[in-house]
């Protein structure tokens, strides 16, 4: 965290002081006595759609977590057995319900790796993710996987310029497979659909009209596998959600070929008590440090300035309602509020809250008086929070000294 960001804790019970000198309670001074969570459930309402789809099932469906396959072909990816166990174990504790993990085919060690993790009695499903073809399938089913999801590319690029197999030759040979998988009583694919804009070129439009077409036809579940090369991931996922889909692919900080796909993380209330959002910082922090990567800084709930806020007129209005710019609550996802002031955007009443926290007793006007002085010096160089209290302090001794001293 930056040096001039400063705590704010607004749940606390410091006590503030009125421009009249009078003590006040930090809690009610924002409006009309209601607490914070108050505020915060009353106002959260204006960020909801005011119309829901009939086939939306944003508030009804699951992760399959392709960190272990998806991002296992990320470019700085090399995942030991040891890191795939932590890997692992850490999706389940967050509460993913499948964990997709690379084909035992791709080599000797992905098929032992393949077994450890289904031997490692994890509450969510194993599946891992094969080619549509009868070798593939048979060395899948022998690890003790939960599922399997089968590929096959049928658009007529990878028709004529991957595989080179027509149509009649791909319904032959996925219906072998599936038979074959399906009578050893695994999960696949047949049991859901699947649709993977493997190339990014999609937009939330597009995604969400083929969605609903693809669930006006079929019955069963729908798996989506969203590519981020355009930046239009997280959108795109929640486009096939808002259509009828019931399955995301993701992966922790969106790592996977190229740019990556849908990142593992949630934002809405429905999911609260899902999946243990708290952890969400600690799971990107670990893929980070083993594939040496930094979670970028304006990372979306967990970026390093996510709930940081620095305009003067931004910082009043978080102090007395932190809805106001804020659609996420931070403790809900482990993260901590701050309000940055060492800098000539402050505004008084950001500093007025520091003047708080520090237990220092300061009028409205002295506050104002200070910040200008806070403002003089920033203009010069920012100053780090250390600076920035010494500052207030040396100001409160000399406001509150005699003059006869």
């Amino acid at each position: 965290m930056s040096p001039n960001n400063v705590q704010n804790d607004t749940h606390d019970s410091k006590r503030a002081k009125s421009s009249s000198g009078r003590p006040v309670s930090a809690a009610t001074s924002a409006s009309n006595g209601k607490t914070e969570e108050a505020k915060r459930k009353e106002s959260s309402a204006i960020y909801k759609p005011k119309f829901s789809d009939s086939l939306s099932r944003v508030n009804n469906f699951s992760i399959i977590e392709s960190t272990l396959r998806e991002g296992e072909q990320f470019g700085n990816a090399f995942f030991t057995t040891e890191d795939k166990i932590k890997i692992a174990k850490a999706l389940d504790d967050f509460g993913v319900e499948y964990i997709e993990i690379t084909s035992p085919a791709a080599s000797e060690q992905s098929r032992q790796d393949c077994i450890t993790i289904c031997n490692l009695g994890l509450k969510a499903k194993i599946l891992t993710h094969v080619r549509c073809h009868m070798d593939d399938a048979r060395i899948a089913v022998e690890t003790g996987v939960d599922g399997l999801d089968v590929v096959i590319g049928t658009s007529s690029y990878l028709r004529e310029f991957s595989h080179g197999k027509d149509m009649e030759y791909i319904i032959k040979q996925a219906t072998e497979v599936i038979t074959f998988i399906k009578s050893k009583g695994l999960e696949l694919g047949v049991n859901r659909v699947g649709i993977a804009d493997t190339v990014g070129c999609a937009n939330p439009r597009q995604v969400y009209e083929l969605v609903k077409t693809l669930r006006s036809v079929v019955s069963c579940d729908i798996e989506c596998h969203f590519h981020n090369d355009t930046g239009c991931a997280i959108a795109n996922a929640y486009a096939a959600l808002e259509a009828g889909a019931t399955h995301i692919d993701t992966s922790i900080l969106g790592i996977g070929e190229r740019n990556g796909i849908t990142p593992l993380g949630a934002d809405k209330e429905y999911v609260m008590n899902k999946y243990k959002l708290s952890q969400l910082r600690e799971v990107e922090n670990l893929i980070a440090d083993m594939v040496s990567i930094q979670v970028p800084f304006n990372n979306y709930i967990t970026g390093y300035c996510a709930f940081t806020h620095k305009a003067g007129i931004h910082a009043k209005a978080i102090l007395n309602n932190p809805s106001t710019y804020e659609i996420l609550k931070p403790d809900d996802f482990g993260m901590t509020r701050y309000v940055s002031i060492g800098h000539r955007l402050t505004g008084w009443n950001a500093v007025k809250n520091r003047v708080q926290q520090l237990g220092l007793i300061l009028t409205d006007d002295e506050v104002k008086e200070v910040t200008s002085q806070i403002k003089q010096l920033a203009d010069l160089k920012p100053l780090g929070v250390e600076e920035v209290d010494t500052l207030l302090r040396n100001f409160h001794q000399k406001v509150n000294t005699p003059l006869n001293e």
